[in-house]
């Protein structure tokens, strides 16, 4: 029951936990501040009192610093820098400032939002991330907003959060491989939980359908969008008694991944193999060959996220829960008419 309780409507303050502790506002905020001259067993209730009231300082406040927290559950990468780089220009902008940190899902507690607020984080800006009802639940306790970009999975249907048309790309991605006369087409995605890894990959089947196009048993792959994934799995996709004439990669990162498996079993892209990115990041345009891909509107996606986390942190209304940004397909050089021979 505790993960469905409902945003904390009044935030407690200092004179309601002296009021609990039976003590002086003075008294919880030298516990607050750390000073040593509060007799241990008062400390200790003090604390245990913040807690269980989810008391939040707000730094921030006395400074007039506003910060937006943007978080990454993995590694920084070329796709991670094109969404920091959209939401650090529109902060410039404003004159908020943005702080990156990497923050894995274990680590999102009421401890983890209490602390975000006191150090001024006005909201959080969360990407890629897989955000569970207990952490919804903590961020709504400490009053911060909250935006997801590309969401890996939306545990409520009132999270805020950007994405792109990810359905459309897929379809996209895998109508250009058809139109080359590509039939034997496979698909290396990421995780099979993650949103728009459904998204993705149902776009690719609808292709393959409306083509009359079967979908060869083992085509479609699952993986984190990694380029060892394309190493690794691409591998195994060309490996295949029937090996695959074109394959839609889930991210820039795993097509050049396939690229290298495909080089390293003699292939040359994309006279013998065509390959489809999806994200158009710096690295699709330096690939050898250039990369066609479908590009997300990153930079876009991380200003967008920003400029609604700034509107929840004012308390304003915004008009959709869920905002889509169109992708589009950049064709480059890894995308050829399907090998004379293929069937």
């Amino acid at each position: 029951m505790g993960d469905e309780m409902p945003p904390n409507p009044r935030r407690a303050t200092l004179a309601t936990v002296a009021a609990s502790a039976g003590v002086s506002v003075a008294t919880v905020s030298k516990v607050l501040n750390g000073r040593s001259d509060v007799a241990p067993t008062t400390r200790s209730l003090v604390e245990s009192l913040l807690q269980q009231h989810d008391y939040v300082a707000r730094r921030s406040e006395a400074t007039g610093g506003a910060t937006i927290e943007l978080e990454f559950d993995a590694d920084i990468n070329a796709y991670s820098t094109e969404i920091i780089q959209g939401a650090v220009d529109t902060g410039a902008e404003v004159g908020v400032g943005v702080v990156v940190s990497i923050r894995r899902g274990a680590d999102r507690t009421s401890a983890w939002a209490r602390g975000l607020v006191s150090v001024g984080r006005r909201a959080v800006i969360a990407v890629t991330a897989e955000m569970t009802a207990r952490q919804l639940t903590a961020l709504a306790r400490a009053n911060l907003p909250l935006v997801v970009v590309d969401p890996l999975n939306l545990p409520r249907t009132d999270v805020t959060s950007v994405g792109s048309t990810n359905f459309a790309g897929g379809l996209s991605a895998t109508q250009h491989l058809l139109s080359l006369g590509h039939r034997r087409i496979a698909y290396l995605g990421g995780p099979a939980t993650a949103a728009c890894n459904q998204a993705r990959m149902h776009g690719y089947r609808a292709a393959m359908e409306a083509a009359g196009a079967p979908v060869t048993p083992g085509y479609v792959r699952e993986g984190h969008f990694l380029y060892n994934d394309g190493v690794e799995l691409g591998a195994e996709l060309l490996d295949l008694p029937q090996v695959p004439t074109a394959i839609f990669a889930g991210s820039d990162e795993t097509a050049l991944g396939i690229i290298e498996a495909a080089r390293a079993r003699g292939l040359r892209i994309p006279e013998d193999l065509s390959i489809v990115g999806f994200d158009d990041t710096q690295v699709a345009r330096m690939g050898s060959p250039p990369l066609t891909t479908v590009r997300q509107p990153l930079r876009e996606m991380g200003s967008v996220a920003m400029r609604t986390a700034l509107r929840l942190a004012a308390g304003e209304k915004i008009d959709s829960h869920h905002v889509e940004l169109a992708t589009e397909l950049v064709v480059r050089g890894s995308t050829a008419p399907a090998p004379a021979a293929a069937g």
